[in-house]
């Protein structure tokens, strides 16, 4: 629009959080997570603070493109913890620093993973996005995280 100095951006947020009890399964939304220093998301499988990747990240619009293939698809589906929507992940460095609502800064520890074994959705449709398209992070400080809450690149 002419004469208009500021460009509006879209609001990056968290879509949804998600935990599960066992590894190698999908993990369920919940309404209020707590991610814990050097750990990752309380009571979650993958929670460690043996390993760089205590916290997984992957976009709402990545999940977009696997309904395009016409695959019913939910926010925790591909095992992530947080759903995000608004910021391009893949695009960030290893040790960028997120702020994820008022407490919670996360690190970013790696981008995609190796596949060793083929889950339910690339059985079902050859492909699958977490190996290219989740990230994963150490959590620097812990906190709450609610879906809704600001996600912004520090």
């Amino acid at each position: 629009m002419r004469g208009q100095t500021v460009s509006e951006e879209i609001m990056a947020k968290v879509i949804a959080v998600c935990r599960s009890d066992k590894k190698g399964t999908r993990k369920e939304p919940i309404t209020e997570g707590i991610f814990k220093e050097q750990e990752g998301l309380a009571d979650d499988a993958h929670a460690d603070c043996n390993t760089h990747r205590q916290v997984s990240l992957l976009a709402m619009e990545s999940i977009e493109k696997m309904r395009h293939l016409g695959l019913e698809l939910n926010p925790g589906d591909f095992a992530e913890n947080l759903t995000t929507e608004g910021i391009d992940l893949v695009s960030l460095p290893i040790g960028t620093r997120l702020s994820v609502g008022n407490e919670v800064l996360l690190e970013v520890s790696q981008i995609g993973k190796e596949c060793h074994t083929k889950c339910a959705i690339y059985k079902q449709v050859g492909e699958c996005i977490m190996p290219t398209e989740g990230i994963f992070a150490r959590v620097i400080n812990g906190g709450k995280v609610q879906a809704g809450v600001p996600i912004s690149r520090m």
